[in-house]
């Protein structure tokens, strides 16, 4: 008999690329989810936290008495009081950092100076969440107001007010990233072009807030933490760092989680007063936020000014392009400065650009701290490259299109290096791909040669049709690893345990096709476990598109490790050579003979050992391997869009007809479940692009904190997406998978504004910023007009 190699024991079950559906589905489908709210256990507390109603001031005295005299009022916790349960007052710094002041982060409570509202400075726990609200609105504390900084390039100018007393200056960092003599190219060019470009603060929203319930077993003493969170490791070493405890004693557990979308990509100060006062009190606290809560104090998006000259040769040809960016950070940096280092370090895209330099202004002000919401800085560049694209294509008469060909990174340059260093140190290498062809499927999908024609008989009929295109690269995989256990017990199920995190997007599918089908079993077999710390020592979570391929490859390489064990073993216990085996239906077989062999729980119970019988030789107890996937290089997606719009100049209302988004993010692991991703980040574009955002007056009070004001678009305002997959398997991983989650919203907001300001033409209205609402539509019309 002639065997085959261990990899490819089972390479007859192919799963991975394949629509299965999703295993997640049946308990959510029947109301069986277990969300944070969801988890109730015995004796539990209820918290509700006390926030200034200020942008910025010194609290001078906090009057908890008459709260705690309020019935059923179990503590009461002001910033001093929390100072006695902490190891350290302030919030660790997420990421290391040698340039970001120590004073950079929020307090767990603060007792000393608020500086934006919606800031906690006391806690109350109480035996029902009715109450402690209640006694909430009693805790008095007498404020000192001082001055506010509520714009980023105020922040910057001499004179202005300082967000917060520790600082003496609002630019929290200054950067520049730059590459090729710019200058020089700016002084050959034939055209330059300056836009002024304003991408506005928004909200993450999930439909599930942020929530934290924490118990202390009287037993063991150890903590266990649940929590509505992307990165389930990060909180326990944090938890560990604030409350002076060794983290082998902390427990963290994400359960369902309802949405992140970078809302809970950071530790909250919420997550540690909480599991401080359950320590301290002995008995379990939970806090769940509510949605104004959620306007006021979870991490925002955005705010960024962009002061951008291209350069170009006759013939449209990129040489240069320069610039300042000035990012609102707001009033602490909880984690870095990594979202407009994103933002200045992807302006260039999928096009070649001689020489680039952007000068980086991080600025503190009196709003909430701004991370990461969907796309991290990279949906902010595209806007930027695709505004610039768009108006050097109307300057020198030249199709939008065949000004985007001539300048794409061509299929024959990959690998292409951007010439940047991403934060980590590491050069950004696209692996592959090929954006003329992406371009082309997108303009053939959307008929972008009959548009003319539509657009002219629309226009004679009185109606305003645009045609929008964008092109969107995305660094997926965002390392430096993740952590996958694959272990099959006696009884024959198989367990994959990850230190990656679920949050809807259907993980634990995608993963259990991986290990399923090196394993030669149905996906029905396998279980998956993220987020959970008590499995698995080590892992990162959920963000920057990187769980399927850093997750995927761990499970993969850990479920191979699994099959060659299981081989290893078959063939002692069958006494047939290995390389005549093979994996197929949860059974090794002899190869030839469908039937023989033994199950993989018989190999799993032969391995978990009888007192006094020795194991099969050469092999170590248990059917399991244990796999950390390290990752420094990234995978790029990318992803061309284009919609057609139609804007009523008489409401200034912009409705979109059809929407085509061709994507490529390598091997795909799930086709529907990639599709289910493109439509969701199209989706959360839209919402940039038209309807979502942040409003505060001059002294950084929030105007928008209810979905009254803060518009969201709904099922009326979605139109069919087509999207059109090009797989081109990236060389830098295992599977050949890119990341897809945040690439649908990256070209989304810029593919929008390209088709309103295409349709408003003949009146000469230009997008430079978001979000384009009818009033803003209206505004831009009545001065055109005057």
């Amino acid at each position: 008999m002639t065997g085959s190699s261990p990899s490819d024991r089972s390479a007859a079950h192919r799963l991975v690329g394949t629509k299965a559906r999703r295993i997640e589905d049946p308990s959510l489908l029947q109301g069986k989810g277990r969300f944070l709210d969801d988890i109730s256990v015995p004796g539990e507390l209820h918290s509700a936290f006390v926030r200034s109603p200020h942008a910025h001031a010194m609290i001078k005295s906090i009057d908890v008495g008459p709260a705690r005299e309020i019935p059923g009022v179990v503590a009461v916790f002001d910033g001093a009081a929390m100072r006695n349960e902490l190891a350290m007052p302030r919030m660790p710094l997420g990421f290391p950092s040698t340039t970001l002041p120590t004073n950079i982060t929020p307090w767990v409570l603060s007792d000393r100076e608020v500086c934006f509202v919606g800031e906690a400075v006391a806690m109350i726990v109480a035996d029902s969440r009715y109450v402690a609200e209640d006694a909430a609105a009693l805790v008095a504390v007498d404020y000192e107001p001082l001055d506010v900084v509520a714009d980023c390039k105020e922040a910057m100018q001499s004179g202005a007010p300082l967000a917060s007393t520790a600082t003496k200056t609002n630019v929290v960092e200054n950067f520049t990233l730059a590459y090729g003599d710019v200058a020089a190219e700016f002084a050959r060019s034939q055209h330059v072009y300056r836009e002024n470009l304003f991408v506005h603060r928004g909200v993450a929203h999930p439909i599930e807030g942020r929530g934290v319930l924490a118990r202390i077993d009287e037993g063991s003493g150890e903590l266990t933490v649940w929590s509505s969170t992307q990165m389930s490791h990060e909180l326990r070493h944090m938890l560990g760092n604030t409350l002076g405890m060794d983290v082998n004693r902390i427990r963290v557990i994400a359960p369902d989680v309802g949405g992140g979308f970078g809302a809970k990509f950071v530790v909250y100060p919420e997550e540690i007063a909480v599991a401080a006062a359950a320590r301290s009190l002995r008995r379990p606290v939970k806090w769940v936020e509510d949605r104004i809560e959620h306007f006021t104090s979870a991490i925002q998006d955005r705010d960024q000014d962009w002061d951008v000259e291209i350069a170009t040769d006759e013939a449209g040809k990129i040489n240069a392009i320069r610039g300042r960016l000035v990012h609102d950070q707001g009033a602490y940096t909880p984690q870095g400065t990594n979202l407009p280092y994103n933002a200045a370090s992807s302006v260039t895209g999928p096009y070649i650009v001689p020489a680039y330099q952007m000068e980086v202004f991080v600025c503190q002000t009196n709003k909430p701290a701004v991370i990461p919401v969907r796309g991290a800085g990279y949906p902010q560049s595209a806007f930027v490259m695709e505004r610039l694209m768009d108006r050097v294509a109307r300057e020198l008469g030249i199709d939008r299109v065949e000004l985007r060909n001539r300048n794409l990174i061509p299929k024959e340059k990959m690998p292409y290096d951007k010439r940047l260093k991403n934060r980590a140190g590491v050069s950004s290498i696209i692996d592959s791909g090929d954006y003329l062809a992406c371009s082309n499927a997108a303009l053939a999908a959307i008929d972008y040669a009959g548009f003319v024609a539509r657009q002219q008989q629309a226009r004679a009929d009185g109606r305003y049709l645009g045609l929008g295109f964008a092109h969107a690269v995305k660094p997926t995989g965002r390392g430096p690893f993740e952590s996958a256990l694959v272990r099959v017990t006696p009884a024959g199920r198989i367990s994959v345990f990850t230190g990656a995190l679920a949050m809807g997007q259907g993980l634990a599918t995608a993963l259990a096709q991986v290990c399923a089908e090196q394993l030669g079993v149905a996906i029905e077999d396998v279980d998956v476990t993220a987020g959970d710390t008590r499995f698995v020592s080590f892992g990162m979570g959920g963000f920057a598109s990187r769980q399927a391929i850093l997750a995927g490859s761990a499970v993969q390489i850990a479920a191979r490790d699994v099959q060659a064990k299981a081989l290893k073993a078959a063939e002692s216990m069958l006494e047939v050579p290995e390389h005549d085996l093979s994996l197929r239906n949860g059974r090794v077989e002899v190869v030839g003979a469908p039937g023989s062999g033994v199950t993989l729980a018989e190999i799993a119970l032969k391995l978990k050992g009888a007192p006094g019988y020795a194991l099969p030789r050469g092999l170590t107890p248990g059917l399991e391997a244990t796999a950390m996937y390290q990752y420094d290089a990234q995978a790029f997606a990318n992803a061309t869009h284009a919609c057609e719009v139609e804007v009523d100049i008489g409401t200034g209302d912009t409705r979109i007809l059809r929407y085509v988004a061709v994507h490529d993010s390598g091997r795909l692991i799930n086709p529907m479940i990639a599709e289910g991703q493109v439509h969701g980040g199209i989706v959360h574009g839209i919402g940039n692009a038209l309807f979502e955002k942040m409003r505060y007056d001059e002294i950084a009070q929030p105007l928008t904190t209810t979905f009254a004001d803060y518009l969201l678009p709904t099922a009326p305002e979605i139109p069919d997406m087509q999207v059109i997959f090009f797989e081109t398997p990236s060389p830098t991983n295992p599977i050949g998978v890119k990341g897809i989650g945040e690439t649908g919203t990256i070209p989304a907001i810029a593919c929008i504004a390209s088709a309103v300001e295409n349709a408003l033409e003949p009146f000469g209205i230009r997008i430079t910023e978001t979000p384009i609402t009818p009033i803003a539509i209206l505004e831009r019309l009545e001065r055109g007009s005057a």
